[in-house]
């Protein structure tokens, strides 16, 4: 199953996430299938490609709470 969820980068306490589409079984950090935008904690900034976010829900992906909740 396909999830829509975050990946983690950035430096120590400075966190920068990735909002992606990968395999449900995939560890956090690993190879996403498309990259959907991102979300700057520290500067409170978010950016997502609503028409791919879109494209990978009619295909079947699952949102987690965390992006549901930057939604």
């Amino acid at each position: 199953m396909i999830k829509i969820r975050l990946t983690r980068l950035g430096k120590r306490n400075n966190p920068f996430y990735r909002i992606v589409a990968i395999e449900e079984n995939k560890k956090r950090e690993g190879e996403p299938i498309d990259i959907l935008g991102f979300w700057d904690k520290s500067n409170k900034k978010i950016e997502i490609n609503k028409n791919k976010l879109e494209e990978w829900k009619k295909k079947g992906a699952v949102v987690t709470k965390a992006v549901e909740n930057l939604l």
